[in-house]
């Protein structure tokens, strides 16, 4: 389904594609049943390297907080 918050959040994560992986979970599928139940109000959510990280919109700085510690640890 159209989602306008989910493609305004595709483009703020735009200039950070080559230092990550998006991966796009379509909640609305039935083998996505459990991500719905848990996230049916507050799309759309940020996961990072598994864990949650965000919903709702992109807190850039958070974002780059994280992704930096956690390429630190991949050096």
């Amino acid at each position: 389904k159209p989602c306008p918050l989910c493609d305004e959040a595709k483009e703020v994560l735009e200039p950070y594609k080559k230092r990550f992986i998006l991966q796009e979970v379509d909640i609305s599928l039935p083998e996505n049943s459990s991500w719905y139940e848990k996230y049916k109000y507050d799309i759309p959510v940020f996961h990072l390297n598994g864990k949650f990280l965000m919903k709702h919109r992109v807190d850039i700085k958070m974002f780059e907080n994280h992704l930096a510690k956690l390429e630190l640890q991949n050096d």
